[in-house]
């Protein structure tokens, strides 16, 4: 039992909670404790407190971990991703919705128990939009937060939903009660552009086309991209999603004029990313093969996105540009991998 301040990610053993937990153990002692379905890589469960290899749709681990530990801070990154929860659309919304619904109410229950807000961190995403054709797409330019939200995916509609359970629980949780008992959840919630990893390999993102090409270039496997090549959405580096979530759970919540935040940093086309993979791997082999239905899909997302509000209220600033995060992180990284 340990009533030491901590830490609990859900999801941990993913793309994005490697380089979470890594950065975290770095910057502070203060006690990690994870949870997922998958056991961790033993490299990382050496830095962690206490893995508990289970799912966050179990209430009873969830009071377990109530009951021994003072959480005051949850990044929740457990999830079904977006190819698969097209496929199994109940299933995703059990594991995206009641899964998340379930770590507001563990975060409620340890803001009431100890007394100070739990910051509770929610990756979403750009598939929380839903553009409806490509000359909407075109003629947007940097889409804002409000703007174009009707997802047209059942993981866009999952994600948009829960920004929302996010804010109720922040600033209007139970507001009849005679007693509030709102503000025990600190929300706070980026919307990730397509997230590209040199470390762990992509995991069923409709946006993994532009990681996929590069990781099978570098193995010397052909790859059919599903995409056009004309095709433009927003993509950042793994790191900088790192520096971003780092940053925003850092801000004074006074400085915060929103609950949910875009960012971005380079929207390169598929043609663009291409040319990078031939020109670091002259042998690659890149063909393109449509598919109709997820074309659809990556339409429907915005070119680019605005994302002043996230730079204004608290800093954001990534260091990877287009040239420089294939340049200089995803190609040297992959290539030494294989």
């Amino acid at each position: 039992m340990s009533r030491q301040a901590s830490t609990l990610i859900t999801g941990a053993s993913g793309e994005m909670g490697h380089g979470l937990i890594e950065r975290l153990i770095a910057r502070s002692d203060r006690p990690v404790i994870t949870i997922d379905l998958n056991p961790l890589a033993p490299a990382l469960a050496r830095m962690v407190r206490k893995e508990f290899t289970g799912s966050v749709l179990d209430s009873q681990l969830l009071d377990r971990i109530n009951a021994e530990y003072e959480v005051d801070q949850v990044f929740h990154l457990a999830a079904l991703l977006s190819t698969r929860s097209e496929f199994s659309p109940a299933l995703a919304h059990k594991v995206n919705v009641e899964g998340t619904l379930n770590m507001l109410e563990f975060a409620q229950k340890e803001g009431e128990s100890h007394g100070r807000p739990v910051v509770f961190f929610y990756p979403s995403s750009i598939a929380a939009y839903g553009l409806p054709d490509l000359a909407a797409k075109a003629a947007a330019g940097k889409v804002a937060e409000d703007v174009f939200t009707r997802p047209t995916t059942m993981y866009g509609a999952n994600k948009l939903y829960c920004e929302h359970l996010g804010r109720y629980y922040d600033r209007h949780f139970k507001q009849l009660a005679a007693d509030s008992r709102s503000g025990k959840v600190d929300f706070r919630c980026i919307r990730f552009p397509g997230l590209i990893s040199a470390v762990t390999v992509p995991s069923g993102g409709t946006s993994d086309y532009a990681p996929e090409m590069i990781h099978a270039a570098a193995q010397g496997k052909p790859y059919a991209c599903f995409v056009r090549p004309d095709t433009r959405i927003p993509f950042m580096a793994m790191p900088d999603a790192i520096d971003a979530i780092l940053r925003l759970v850092d801000a004074p919540k006074p400085k915060l004029t929103r609950t949910e935040y875009n960012i971005g940093a380079f929207s390169p086309t598929t043609a663009e990313v291409e040319k990078v993979a031939r020109a670091a791997f002259p042998g690659a082999s890149i063909t393109t093969a449509v598919d109709a239905k997820r074309q659809a899909i990556v339409d429907s997302w915005p070119a680019d996105v605005d994302d002043g509000a996230a730079r204004r209220d608290w800093g954001h600033a990534p260091k990877y540009g287009f040239d420089t995060a294939f340049g200089e992180y995803l190609i040297p990284t992959i290539r030494a991998r294989y």
